[in-house]
């Protein structure tokens, strides 16, 4: 048998603080899965997914019911627990011992301490680049202030997080950081054309983001629609001090997995991949450690919103987990030792390596 350790989740999210009815709960399923609709095709449900019958059947009976019990019921349950009564079942049942937040998309969501408390759990803060960024340029006046006043934000800011996240990967597909006229230029035209609260999507002012946040010290978490496109900034940051995550890249998990194998600093995102996936978690598993160096992979769950996220993804990864491993020792093709080293590898002590946490090897 093999034991999976008190997991670090590497990357998530706050919890709402809100009490939710079917319809809201559903909808944060549906964004979970990527989906932008507010609510499921007519006639179908968000719960009729991988993910939605992993939440039924494992967060069921931490809250007193059967599992796989009906969606209604579940949730006029959470409503008698309460959502913070509710959302302290959950995350406490779910195993993880610390967990990595990043804090920067907006709604009513559990603070890191909030969530580290409610889940009687670690936490630690990560910086989201673009939100950082668009707070700086609520305060700066002219360019040449929102320059100055960016990257010191940035480095300010690595004093008291894990991480930066961003999702401006597309931006990184060209390897080498702008120049400083084609910086100005471009904080110049956003500036100017920013209505208040505007978001960040100018990709010359992306890319220079990222650059900063790579002389920053800290670890830098990429979302990526496609990883092959991230080799040549990947190529181009080895060698300075800067560890490169890629995070939630199902069905791409084969490319990210491959794109590890070539760059010593970069690595993997483990926890939506086998949440999304359910029942098929394991089938994932394995193809992704047919690629990866097993140092190079990190559990997360990605969760957002929801509590009952945490308990999937943390179940889904376990469940795989001792599946996969479990085959190889059975098989001869593994001993118990090594597959035990490298499910602790994955659960968590990569993670404490590449973020610097305590107990860390």
């Amino acid at each position: 048998m093999i034991d999976t350790p008190d997991l670090v989740d590497q990357y998530c999210h706050g919890v709402l603080r809100t009490e939710l009815g079917l319809g809201t709960f559903e909808a944060r399923l549906g964004a979970h899965l990527g989906g932008t609709a507010v609510l499921p095709a007519p006639g179908t449900t968000f719960f009729d997914t991988q993910t939605g019958f992993a939440v039924r059947r494992w967060c069921p009976p931490l809250l007193g019911l059967e599992p796989h019990c009906p969606p209604a019921r579940y949730l006029a349950r959470r409503r008698e627990l309460g959502a913070a009564e509710a959302g302290r079942r959950l995350l406490r049942a779910s195993g993880i011992s610390t967990y990595l937040v990043d804090t920067g998309l907006p709604g009513d969501l559990t603070s890191p301490a909030e969530l580290g408390a409610a889940g009687a759990a670690e936490a630690h803060e990560i910086v989201r680049l673009e939100h950082l960024a668009e707070q700086v340029a609520d305060t700066s006046g002219t360019v040449e202030a929102f320059l100055a006043h960016l990257a010191e934000a940035v480095h300010r800011a690595a004093a008291g997080a894990v991480a930066f996240a961003s999702v401006a990967s597309a931006s990184a597909s060209a390897p080498e950081p702008p120049g400083p006229g084609e910086v100005r230029g471009a904080a110049g035209r956003w500036l100017a054309a920013r209505p208040a609260g505007g978001r960040l999507t100018d990709p010359v002012l992306l890319r220079h983001l990222l650059w900063i946040a790579v002389t920053a010290g800290r670890p830098l978490q990429l979302h990526t629609e496609d990883p092959t496109a991230l080799n040549g900034f990947a190529a181009a940051t080895a060698g300075l001090g800067t560890d490169l995550v890629l995070l939630h890249r199902y069905p791409h998990h084969r490319a990210a997995a491959h794109l590890t194998g070539l760059h010593p600093h970069v690595y993997a995102d483990l926890g939506p991949v086998l949440a999304h996936t359910g029942a098929r978690a394991a089938a994932v598993l394995a193809e992704v450690l047919e690629r990866a160096p097993f140092g190079k992979l990190l559990f997360s769950s990605g969760a957002q919103g929801l509590p009952e996220l945490h308990v999937v993804a943390a179940s889904a990864f376990r469940s795989a987990l001792v599946r996969v491993l479990g085959e190889w020792v059975m098989d001869g093709a593994w001993t118990r030792t090594d597959a035990q080293r490298v499910a602790t590898m994955i659960a968590a002590d990569n993670a404490k390596r590449v973020y610097r946490l305590a107990g860390s090897r």
